[in-house]
């Protein structure tokens, strides 16, 4: 079985999978959790001051004490699920996954047995519409810059305040940043 790092290494298209939260989208998150660090940025789309590219491997690096703000590489979610699981002594981690994969092995076995129970650590926010992401390279939204799916928001933490509304200001709104 391929270790976390080589499935990553192995999968990992910066074309495909470095794609960056809009400002607008990431700001009421961010406002109402406080995160402070980007564990699966890249120099271009990191959303805080302290971040993780995928050289500095996000996935070898504790999480401990942080409140974690994570937009995986949707061509390997798994590993970073996973991580999250393991990262107890995380104060809280936030992940926008891909709204589509709840067939799929890992959501399964990670996700779906484990969400939204009393006194679970995991809470789910599917989103309506779809989300504007910032294409690799890019320093704007393009046009048909959305990906094909909806969203759905990951979040464990010992009683972490619930999810902002549905409705994230422009998230269904005109494309900027």
């Amino acid at each position: 079985m391929a270790t976390p790092r080589a499935e990553l290494q192995r999968t990992y298209n910066e074309q495909n999978d470095a794609w960056a939260t809009r400002w607008r989208d990431f700001r009421p998150l961010h406002e109402r959790y406080r995160f402070t660090i980007d564990v699966a940025a890249s120099v271009h789309n990191a959303k805080l001051p302290k971040f993780y590219t995928r050289d500095d491997d996000g996935l070898a690096q504790s999480w401990a004490g942080e409140r974690v703000w994570c937009n995986p590489p949707y061509s390997v979610i798994r590993p970073w699920v996973e991580k999250a699981w393991t990262e107890v002594g995380a104060e809280l981690i936030a992940m926008v996954i891909p709204a589509d994969r709840t067939e799929q092995p890992w959501w399964q076995d990670l996700v779906e047995s484990r969400r939204d129970q009393p006194g679970g650590r995991l809470w789910t926010r599917f989103y309506p519409g779809r989300w504007r992401f910032v294409a690799f390279g890019e320093d704007r939204i393009r046009p048909h810059a959305r990906p094909p799916f909806g969203i759905c928001l990951l979040l464990w933490g010992d009683n972490p305040p619930p999810p902002p509304p549905f409705i994230l200001p422009g998230l269904l709104g005109p494309a900027d940043g």
